[in-house]
């Protein structure tokens, strides 16, 4: 019976989308890998990371960091470096977690809000797990966070994570 209970969980589970974490390289998106991989290794489902490369016209200057290395390269490859170097990170850092070894990445551009969501129905995704910094003041008036936009217009659990603390 119990067997019976055990094996019925594995399909329930195999049957559900991935564990989708949507990534920014920050600390806090950081934590939220490390939840969305402690999830899915403890649901038995899938990891899936994702980064949307953003319109530069929106936020320009997100990926200088890497760009002043690099001449005359596309965002998106930039940005596809970013992602393979965090993710390894991560794993260099957390060789326990499965699911960070087995993740699959996909690297998206457009629109944050409107692309994780995107991504979410199609991958038939089971939950979203992405970091917010929390913005406050004028700019979040004007702006709204992206985590705050993606929660009001989601159809599945949203969770949001903030950077584990220091201590």
């Amino acid at each position: 019976m119990a067997e019976n209970k055990h094996d019925d969980a594995r399909m329930a589970a195999a049957a559900r989308g991935p564990i989708l974490a949507a990534v920014d390289f920050s600390a806090h998106s950081e934590a939220a890998l490390l939840l969305a991989s402690d999830l899915a290794d403890g649901l038995g489902l899938r990891l899936v990371v994702l980064h949307v490369v953003h319109d530069p016209l929106n936020m320009p200057g997100y990926y200088a960091r890497m760009a002043r290395k690099k001449t005359l390269m596309r965002m998106e490859d930039i940005a596809g470096e970013m992602l393979d170097a965090f993710l390894g990170e991560a794993k260099k850092k957390h060789p326990q977690r499965q699911a960070l070894h087995k993740a699959e990445l996909l690297l998206v551009k457009g629109i944050p809000v409107t692309r994780i969501l995107q991504v979410a129905q199609k991958q038939k995704a089971s939950m979203l797990v992405m970091g917010s910094k929390g913005i406050t003041g004028l700019r979040h008036l004007l702006l709204g966070s992206v985590a705050e936009q993606v929660v009001s217009l989601a159809r599945l659990p949203v969770t949001i994570v903030k950077e584990r603390g220091k201590g």
